[in-house]
This record gives C-alpha cells, sequence and structure tokens, in this order.
C-alpha cells in the first residue's frame, strides 16, 4: 500500500500549485492550492467534480453565478456548467478536488 502525499504526488498540468493524490478508473483527488490574489478561469471539464474547501475561503463561480464558500463547505459542479475560482483574501485557499470521471 503506498501512502501518497504533497511531497510525492505528480503536480497538475496547469500553472497552480496542484497535486493528484490518487487517479484510478472513475475517480481523481486533486489537492489544489490558491494563493491570495490567484484564480482558475472559468473553463468546462467532460466530467463532474466536487469540491471540498479544506482551508481559507474563496469564490465559486459557476456559469457567471458567484458563490462564497468557506472552510468544510462542499458543492458539486455537474461537466454541462463552466466553473472557476478566486481566491479574494489575504489567506491560502486549499481545495480537495474530487473529480468523477
Amino acid at each position: 500500500m503506498k501512502i501518497q502525499n504533497l511531497s510525492n504526488s505528480p503536480k497538475v498540468p496547469f500553472d497552480l500549485e496542484g497535486y493528484i493524490l490518487h487517479s484510478e478508473k472513475q475517480i481523481e483527488l486533486v489537492h489544489l492550492l490558491l494563493k491570495p490574489g490567484e484564480n482558475l478561469d472559468e473553463h468546462k471539464n467532460p466530467f463532474d467534480v466536487v469540491f471540498f474547501i479544506a482551508e481559507g475561503s474563496g469564490v465559486l463561480s459557476i456559469e457567471g453565478e458567484k458563490l462564497n464558500l468557506t472552510i468544510n463547505d462542499v458543492t458539486k459542479v455537474t461537466s454541462d456548467q463552466n466553473r472557476g475560482w478566486k481566491n479574494n483574501t489575504n489567506q491560502d485557499l486549499r481545495l480537495l478536488v474530487i473529480k468523477l470521471l
């Protein structure tokens, strides 16, 4: 059995601090850090995503609608929806991204 953490996991293929903690046929877990002022532009993915806020708070934009989420909040975004994130605070925003492949 292998234990994954941020130091031994592969980095995500885009320009944010993120690591793929687990990946298999139907699910992928990604740890994503958005530092103060960072954002992830709105985009679509061909799979549903569940976001869990592990630390901090930020604004999730879904199809232009803004949702303020904070620590321990969970929300699901379906594959047909544009989604993006903005850390509009002076603290780190840590997300656990659960991709339902």
